[in-house]
Protein backbone atom coordinates (compact mmCIF):
# COMPACT_ATOMS: atom_id res chain seq x y z
CA UNK A 1 0.00 0.00 0.00
CA UNK A 2 1.73 3.26 -1.14
CA UNK A 3 2.03 5.95 1.79
CA UNK A 4 -0.77 8.22 0.39
CA UNK A 5 -3.24 5.40 0.45
CA UNK A 6 -2.13 4.66 3.82
CA UNK A 7 -2.21 7.77 5.06
CA UNK A 8 -6.01 8.09 3.29
CA UNK A 9 -7.45 5.25 5.34
CA UNK A 10 -6.05 6.17 8.78
CA UNK A 11 -7.50 9.42 7.83
CA UNK A 12 -10.80 7.94 6.92
CA UNK A 13 -10.91 5.39 10.20
CA UNK A 14 -9.80 8.70 12.10
CA UNK A 15 -12.72 10.74 11.54
CA UNK A 16 -15.28 8.07 10.99
CA UNK A 17 -17.76 5.60 13.46
CA UNK A 18 -15.50 2.96 11.76
CA UNK A 19 -12.79 4.31 14.01
CA UNK A 20 -14.23 4.68 17.20
CA UNK A 21 -15.97 1.16 16.78
CA UNK A 22 -12.65 -0.68 16.20
CA UNK A 23 -11.48 -3.38 19.09
CA UNK A 24 -9.11 -1.35 20.76
CA UNK A 25 -7.70 -2.48 24.33
CA UNK A 26 -7.89 0.14 27.03
CA UNK A 27 -6.09 0.45 30.41
CA UNK A 28 -7.16 2.92 32.56
CA UNK A 29 -5.72 3.46 36.24
CA UNK A 30 -3.24 5.81 38.59
CA UNK A 31 0.45 4.91 39.18
CA UNK A 32 0.84 7.24 42.83
CA UNK A 33 -0.71 10.36 42.33
CA UNK A 34 -1.67 10.15 38.39
CA UNK A 35 -3.67 8.56 36.28
CA UNK A 36 -2.83 7.41 33.15
CA UNK A 37 -4.77 6.21 29.58
CA UNK A 38 -2.88 3.46 27.52
CA UNK A 39 -4.94 2.28 24.36
CA UNK A 40 -3.57 -0.36 22.23
CA UNK A 41 -5.08 -0.74 18.29
CA UNK A 42 -6.02 -4.15 17.27
CA UNK A 43 -3.50 -4.50 14.91
CA UNK A 44 -0.51 -2.95 16.76
CA UNK A 45 2.34 -2.06 14.93
CA UNK A 46 4.82 -2.05 17.99
CA UNK A 47 5.32 1.32 18.42
CA UNK A 48 4.47 3.74 21.54
CA UNK A 49 2.77 7.53 21.75
CA UNK A 50 3.27 9.16 24.81
CA UNK A 51 1.08 12.34 24.69
CA UNK A 52 1.66 15.02 27.68
CA UNK A 53 -1.12 17.56 27.90
CA UNK A 54 -0.98 21.30 28.86
CA UNK A 55 -1.16 23.41 32.06
CA UNK A 56 -3.77 22.97 34.22
CA UNK A 57 -4.56 24.28 37.78
CA UNK A 58 -7.30 21.35 38.16
CA UNK A 59 -6.42 18.53 40.44
CA UNK A 60 -5.41 15.31 38.53
CA UNK A 61 -8.41 13.44 37.16
CA UNK A 62 -8.55 10.68 35.22
CA UNK A 63 -7.19 10.54 31.47
CA UNK A 64 -10.26 10.91 28.75
CA UNK A 65 -7.80 13.16 26.32
CA UNK A 66 -5.15 11.51 24.49
CA UNK A 67 -4.00 14.56 22.41
CA UNK A 68 -5.38 15.86 19.16
CA UNK A 69 -3.84 13.57 16.83
CA UNK A 70 -5.05 10.02 18.92
CA UNK A 71 -7.54 9.00 16.84
CA UNK A 72 -5.27 9.20 13.77
CA UNK A 73 -2.13 7.67 15.36
CA UNK A 74 -4.20 4.64 16.73
CA UNK A 75 -5.93 4.17 13.18
CA UNK A 76 -2.30 4.15 12.01
CA UNK A 77 -1.35 1.06 14.79
CA UNK A 78 0.34 2.87 17.25
CA UNK A 79 -0.31 2.21 21.27
CA UNK A 80 -1.02 5.83 22.71
CA UNK A 81 -0.91 6.61 26.34
CA UNK A 82 -1.04 9.73 28.30
CA UNK A 83 -0.85 10.80 31.85
CA UNK A 84 -2.50 13.03 34.07
CA UNK A 85 0.53 14.04 35.62
CA UNK A 86 0.92 13.78 39.75
CA UNK A 87 0.98 17.82 40.67
CA UNK A 88 -1.09 20.56 39.16
CA UNK A 89 -0.03 23.58 37.80
CA UNK A 90 3.74 23.66 36.72
CA UNK A 91 4.13 19.89 37.07
CA UNK A 92 7.46 19.56 35.64
CA UNK A 93 8.93 18.35 39.50
CA UNK A 94 7.46 15.12 38.74
CA UNK A 95 6.45 14.43 35.11
CA UNK A 96 9.77 12.64 34.39
CA UNK A 97 8.45 10.53 37.20
CA UNK A 98 5.39 9.97 36.00
CA UNK A 99 6.56 9.43 32.28
CA UNK A 100 8.71 6.80 33.72
CA UNK A 101 6.09 5.22 35.71
CA UNK A 102 3.62 5.30 32.78
CA UNK A 103 6.07 3.28 30.15
CA UNK A 104 6.92 0.75 32.65
CA UNK A 105 3.43 0.37 33.06
CA UNK A 106 2.79 0.11 29.73
CA UNK A 107 5.70 -2.52 29.50
CA UNK A 108 4.60 -4.50 32.25
CA UNK A 109 0.99 -4.89 30.26
CA UNK A 110 2.43 -5.14 26.45
CA UNK A 111 5.96 -5.28 26.33
CA UNK A 112 8.81 -3.35 25.46
CA UNK A 113 7.25 -1.18 22.61
CA UNK A 114 9.46 -1.11 19.16
CA UNK A 115 10.16 2.96 19.42
CA UNK A 116 9.26 5.25 21.39
CA UNK A 117 7.40 8.94 20.16
CA UNK A 118 6.54 11.82 22.08
CA UNK A 119 4.31 14.06 21.79
CA UNK A 120 2.77 17.51 23.61
CA UNK A 121 1.13 20.71 23.84
CA UNK A 122 2.17 24.13 25.90
CA UNK A 123 3.34 22.94 28.83
CA UNK A 124 3.29 19.52 27.69
CA UNK A 125 5.90 20.49 24.80
CA UNK A 126 8.13 21.21 27.68
CA UNK A 127 6.97 18.31 28.98
CA UNK A 128 8.18 16.68 25.97
CA UNK A 129 11.59 18.24 25.77
CA UNK A 130 12.04 17.05 29.66
CA UNK A 131 11.39 13.14 28.28
CA UNK A 132 13.57 13.39 25.70
CA UNK A 133 16.45 14.56 27.97
CA UNK A 134 15.79 12.74 31.16
CA UNK A 135 13.20 10.03 31.02
CA UNK A 136 14.59 7.25 29.21
CA UNK A 137 11.37 6.13 27.62
CA UNK A 138 12.89 3.20 25.70
CA UNK A 139 13.99 3.58 21.85
CA UNK A 140 12.75 7.49 21.76
CA UNK A 141 12.91 8.07 17.78
CA UNK A 142 10.88 11.09 17.75
CA UNK A 143 9.16 14.23 19.76
CA UNK A 144 6.81 16.29 18.13
CA UNK A 145 5.92 19.26 20.49
CA UNK A 146 3.72 22.05 19.59
CA UNK A 147 3.59 25.72 21.30
CA UNK A 148 5.84 24.37 23.70
CA UNK A 149 7.10 26.28 26.94
CA UNK A 150 10.86 24.94 25.84
CA UNK A 151 12.03 28.04 27.15
CA UNK A 152 11.44 26.57 30.44
CA UNK A 153 11.75 28.59 33.78
CA UNK A 154 11.96 31.97 31.94
CA UNK A 155 8.38 31.39 31.33
CA UNK A 156 8.36 32.52 35.11
CA UNK A 157 10.33 35.63 34.86
CA UNK A 158 7.64 36.81 32.21
CA UNK A 159 5.19 36.82 34.70
CA UNK A 160 7.00 37.86 37.59
CA UNK A 161 8.04 41.18 35.24
CA UNK A 162 4.21 41.73 33.99
CA UNK A 163 2.56 41.23 37.72
CA UNK A 164 5.14 43.66 39.21
CA UNK A 165 4.20 45.83 36.29
CA UNK A 166 0.79 45.52 36.84
CA UNK A 167 1.61 46.73 40.41
CA UNK A 168 3.56 49.93 39.51
CA UNK A 169 1.03 50.87 36.82
CA UNK A 170 -2.35 49.82 38.80
CA UNK A 171 -1.09 51.14 42.44
CA UNK A 172 -3.39 54.07 42.52
CA UNK A 173 -6.68 52.95 40.65
CA UNK A 174 -9.66 52.39 42.98
CA UNK A 175 -10.79 48.55 42.37
CA UNK A 176 -7.50 47.53 41.06
CA UNK A 177 -5.61 46.38 43.75
CA UNK A 178 -4.67 42.34 43.68
CA UNK A 179 -3.57 40.92 46.74
CA UNK A 180 -0.04 38.98 46.48
CA UNK A 181 2.84 41.17 44.67
CA UNK A 182 5.66 38.93 42.97
CA UNK A 183 4.31 35.60 44.36
CA UNK A 184 1.49 35.85 42.82
CA UNK A 185 -1.43 35.87 44.92
CA UNK A 186 -0.42 35.66 49.19
CA UNK A 187 -1.82 32.16 49.36
CA UNK A 188 -1.53 28.99 47.11
CA UNK A 189 -3.45 29.62 43.26
CA UNK A 190 -6.50 27.53 43.17
CA UNK A 191 -8.81 29.68 41.32
CA UNK A 192 -12.08 30.37 43.50
CA UNK A 193 -10.17 30.96 46.54
CA UNK A 194 -8.93 33.43 48.46
CA UNK A 195 -9.35 35.54 45.53
CA UNK A 196 -11.12 34.35 42.31
CA UNK A 197 -10.81 34.72 38.24
CA UNK A 198 -13.83 37.09 37.95
CA UNK A 199 -11.93 39.20 40.73
CA UNK A 200 -8.83 39.63 38.46
CA UNK A 201 -10.90 40.44 35.53
CA UNK A 202 -12.85 43.32 37.53
CA UNK A 203 -9.65 44.40 39.18
CA UNK A 204 -7.55 44.56 35.54
CA UNK A 205 -10.67 45.94 33.80
CA UNK A 206 -10.63 48.72 36.70
CA UNK A 207 -7.27 49.66 35.72
CA UNK A 208 -7.03 49.09 32.10
CA UNK A 209 -10.58 48.57 30.56
CA UNK A 210 -9.87 45.62 29.59
CA UNK A 211 -13.55 44.01 29.35
CA UNK A 212 -14.80 47.45 27.95
CA UNK A 213 -14.55 48.31 23.34
CA UNK A 214 -11.66 50.20 23.43
CA UNK A 215 -14.55 53.82 23.18
CA UNK A 216 -15.40 53.17 26.56
CA UNK A 217 -12.33 53.15 28.19
CA UNK A 218 -11.61 56.23 30.22
CA UNK A 219 -8.02 57.96 29.06
CA UNK A 220 -6.60 56.61 31.58
CA UNK A 221 -7.24 53.23 31.46
CA UNK A 222 -5.87 53.40 27.86
CA UNK A 223 -2.97 54.80 28.30
CA UNK A 224 -2.49 52.19 31.51
CA UNK A 225 -3.36 49.36 29.17
CA UNK A 226 -1.26 51.13 26.24
CA UNK A 227 2.11 51.08 29.14
CA UNK A 228 1.92 47.59 29.76
CA UNK A 229 1.42 46.44 27.06
CA UNK A 230 3.98 47.68 25.52
CA UNK A 231 6.53 47.08 27.95
CA UNK A 232 5.38 43.56 28.31
CA UNK A 233 4.88 43.01 24.11
CA UNK A 234 1.74 41.17 25.16
CA UNK A 235 -1.32 41.07 22.85
CA UNK A 236 -4.15 43.26 24.40
CA UNK A 237 -6.20 40.19 23.50
CA UNK A 238 -4.20 37.95 26.20
CA UNK A 239 -3.39 40.18 29.08
CA UNK A 240 -6.64 38.33 30.98
CA UNK A 241 -5.26 34.93 30.30
CA UNK A 242 -1.18 35.83 31.43
CA UNK A 243 -2.15 37.79 34.74
CA UNK A 244 -3.95 34.71 35.55
CA UNK A 245 -0.57 32.95 34.88
CA UNK A 246 1.19 35.65 37.12
CA UNK A 247 -1.56 35.58 40.12
CA UNK A 248 -2.78 32.16 40.22
CA UNK A 249 0.18 29.63 38.70
CA UNK A 250 2.82 31.68 39.87
CA UNK A 251 1.21 31.65 43.86
CA UNK A 252 0.57 27.70 43.27
CA UNK A 253 4.31 27.34 42.23
CA UNK A 254 5.89 29.39 44.90
CA UNK A 255 3.72 28.28 48.05
CA UNK A 256 2.73 24.60 47.21
CA UNK A 257 5.31 22.84 49.64
CA UNK A 258 6.00 19.82 46.69
CA UNK A 259 7.36 23.32 44.51
CA UNK A 260 9.05 25.91 45.87
CA UNK A 261 8.10 26.01 49.75
CA UNK A 262 7.37 29.77 50.02
CA UNK A 263 10.31 30.66 48.45
CA UNK A 264 10.04 32.92 44.93
CA UNK A 265 11.94 31.32 42.10
CA UNK A 266 12.84 34.25 40.09
CA UNK A 267 13.81 38.12 40.31
CA UNK A 268 14.17 41.04 38.64
CA UNK A 269 16.54 42.91 40.65
CA UNK A 270 18.91 43.92 37.66
CA UNK A 271 16.34 43.81 35.15
CA UNK A 272 16.16 46.97 32.24
CA UNK A 273 12.70 48.26 31.40
CA UNK A 274 12.33 49.89 28.41
CA UNK A 275 10.39 52.50 29.78
CA UNK A 276 12.39 54.84 32.05
CA UNK A 277 9.58 55.60 34.42
CA UNK A 278 8.92 52.21 35.14
CA UNK A 279 12.77 51.38 35.52
CA UNK A 280 12.73 53.74 37.69
CA UNK A 281 9.81 52.65 40.56
CA UNK A 282 8.89 49.24 39.92
CA UNK A 283 9.73 46.91 42.73
CA UNK A 284 12.64 44.85 42.60
CA UNK A 285 12.88 41.25 44.04
CA UNK A 286 15.22 38.87 44.15
CA UNK A 287 14.66 35.02 44.05
CA UNK A 288 15.89 32.46 46.52
CA UNK A 289 18.73 30.76 45.10
CA UNK A 290 17.96 27.40 46.13
CA UNK A 291 14.46 28.26 44.60
CA UNK A 292 15.59 29.62 41.46
CA UNK A 293 17.98 26.45 41.26
CA UNK A 294 15.49 23.48 41.58
CA UNK A 295 13.03 26.00 39.41
CA UNK A 296 15.73 26.08 36.52
CA UNK A 297 16.18 22.23 36.94
CA UNK A 298 12.36 21.27 36.72
CA UNK A 299 12.47 21.83 33.55
CA UNK A 300 14.73 23.99 31.65
CA UNK A 301 16.20 22.50 28.67
CA UNK A 302 20.09 22.34 28.84
CA UNK A 303 21.73 19.51 27.05
CA UNK A 304 21.66 18.66 23.15
CA UNK A 305 19.06 15.14 22.72
CA UNK A 306 20.43 12.15 22.39
CA UNK A 307 22.71 10.54 19.04
CA UNK A 308 19.74 9.68 16.68
CA UNK A 309 16.96 11.85 18.13
CA UNK A 310 14.50 13.53 15.44
CA UNK A 311 12.64 16.21 17.13
CA UNK A 312 9.73 18.22 14.85
CA UNK A 313 9.00 21.83 16.78
CA UNK A 314 6.13 23.48 15.80
CA UNK A 315 4.57 27.06 16.71
CA UNK A 316 2.04 30.13 15.83
CA UNK A 317 4.09 33.09 15.75
CA UNK A 318 1.30 35.62 17.64
CA UNK A 319 1.41 33.34 20.55
CA UNK A 320 0.43 35.62 24.07
CA UNK A 321 0.88 33.03 26.47
CA UNK A 322 3.66 31.14 25.19
CA UNK A 323 5.71 33.29 23.09
CA UNK A 324 7.07 31.93 19.46
CA UNK A 325 10.75 33.30 20.59
CA UNK A 326 11.13 30.16 22.96
CA UNK A 327 11.82 28.17 19.59
CA UNK A 328 14.93 29.89 19.45
CA UNK A 329 16.12 29.00 22.82
CA UNK A 330 15.28 25.44 21.82
CA UNK A 331 17.56 25.84 18.76
CA UNK A 332 20.57 26.36 20.53
CA UNK A 333 20.21 23.60 22.88
CA UNK A 334 19.53 20.95 20.25
CA UNK A 335 21.62 20.20 17.43
CA UNK A 336 20.57 21.16 13.72
CA UNK A 337 20.76 17.61 12.34
CA UNK A 338 17.96 16.68 15.50
CA UNK A 339 15.55 19.80 14.91
CA UNK A 340 13.07 20.96 12.51
CA UNK A 341 11.45 23.91 13.75
CA UNK A 342 8.06 24.70 11.57
CA UNK A 343 6.72 28.38 12.31
CA UNK A 344 2.70 28.75 11.63
CA UNK A 345 1.87 33.13 10.65
CA UNK A 346 -1.42 33.98 11.66
CA UNK A 347 -4.07 36.90 11.37
CA UNK A 348 -4.62 36.80 15.04
CA UNK A 349 -3.11 35.72 17.76
CA UNK A 350 -3.58 32.15 19.26
CA UNK A 351 -2.35 29.80 21.57
CA UNK A 352 -1.86 26.32 20.21
CA UNK A 353 -4.18 27.57 17.30
CA UNK A 354 -3.41 25.16 14.60
CA UNK A 355 -5.27 23.64 11.93
CA UNK A 356 -5.66 20.28 11.43
CA UNK A 357 -3.49 19.85 8.57
CA UNK A 358 -0.56 21.59 9.79
CA UNK A 359 -0.57 19.37 12.89
CA UNK A 360 -1.35 16.00 10.70
CA UNK A 361 1.92 17.92 8.58
CA UNK A 362 4.17 17.69 11.21
CA UNK A 363 3.38 14.40 12.85
CA UNK A 364 3.15 12.38 9.15
CA UNK A 365 6.49 14.27 8.78
CA UNK A 366 8.46 13.28 11.66
CA UNK A 367 7.18 9.69 10.95
CA UNK A 368 8.61 9.90 7.62
CA UNK A 369 11.73 11.03 9.43
CA UNK A 370 11.92 8.47 11.87
CA UNK A 371 11.04 5.50 8.97
CA UNK A 372 14.15 6.93 6.28
CA UNK A 373 16.19 9.28 8.33
CA UNK A 374 16.18 12.30 6.02
CA UNK A 375 14.97 14.76 7.54
CA UNK A 376 12.30 17.43 6.68
CA UNK A 377 11.89 21.29 6.56
CA UNK A 378 9.79 23.54 7.36
CA UNK A 379 8.96 24.14 3.66
CA UNK A 380 8.39 20.23 3.17
CA UNK A 381 6.12 20.11 6.25
CA UNK A 382 4.23 23.03 4.66
CA UNK A 383 4.07 21.07 1.06
CA UNK A 384 3.08 18.09 2.85
CA UNK A 385 0.02 20.07 4.77
CA UNK A 386 -1.54 21.48 1.30
CA UNK A 387 -1.20 18.23 -0.58
CA UNK A 388 -3.69 16.93 2.55
CA UNK A 389 -6.07 19.99 2.50
CA UNK A 390 -6.01 19.75 -1.35
CA UNK A 391 -7.03 16.15 -1.65
CA UNK A 392 -10.10 16.60 1.21
CA UNK A 393 -7.73 14.59 4.09
CA UNK A 394 -7.56 17.53 6.18
CA UNK A 395 -9.31 20.72 7.06
CA UNK A 396 -6.99 24.00 5.90
CA UNK A 397 -5.83 26.29 5.83
CA UNK A 398 -1.81 25.74 5.75
CA UNK A 399 0.02 29.00 7.06
CA UNK A 400 3.49 27.35 7.75
CA UNK A 401 6.25 29.89 6.81
CA UNK A 402 10.05 28.57 5.98
CA UNK A 403 11.26 31.45 5.47
CA UNK A 404 10.23 32.76 9.62
CA UNK A 405 13.24 33.49 11.03
CA UNK A 406 12.83 33.76 14.82
CA UNK A 407 14.17 36.30 17.15
CA UNK A 408 16.06 36.13 20.49
CA UNK A 409 13.63 35.63 23.37
CA UNK A 410 15.55 38.29 25.54
CA UNK A 411 13.23 40.64 22.70
CA UNK A 412 10.09 39.16 24.54
CA UNK A 413 11.00 38.38 27.92
CA UNK A 414 13.73 40.82 29.39
CA UNK A 415 16.94 38.71 30.25
CA UNK A 416 17.46 39.26 34.30
CA UNK A 417 21.22 39.59 34.73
Amino acid sequence: MSMWRGLALALALAGSAAGVARADTVLDGSTGDAFFRIVVPTVWNGDLVIYNHGFSLAPPTPVTDLGPLAPLQLAEGYAVAASSYSQLGWALFETRKDNVALFSTFKANFGAPNRTLVTGASLGGLVTAQALELAKLGTQAGSFPFCGALAGSRNWDGALDLRLLYDNVCKDVPGAAIPGGATGLPAPGFPGFPFTQTQLALAVNACTGILAPPAFRTPDQAARLAKILSVTTIPESFLLTDMGFATFAMSNLTFDPDKLDGKLGTGNLFVDYPDPVVNATIKRVFPHPLAALKLFLFHTPLFDAPAGSKVISMHTDKDGLVVVEQERSYDKVLSSAKLTTAIVVEAAPTHCGFTQGELVAGWESLRGWVGTGVKPGAAQIQGLCSALVGGGLAAGPCRIDPNYVVQSLDNRILPRF
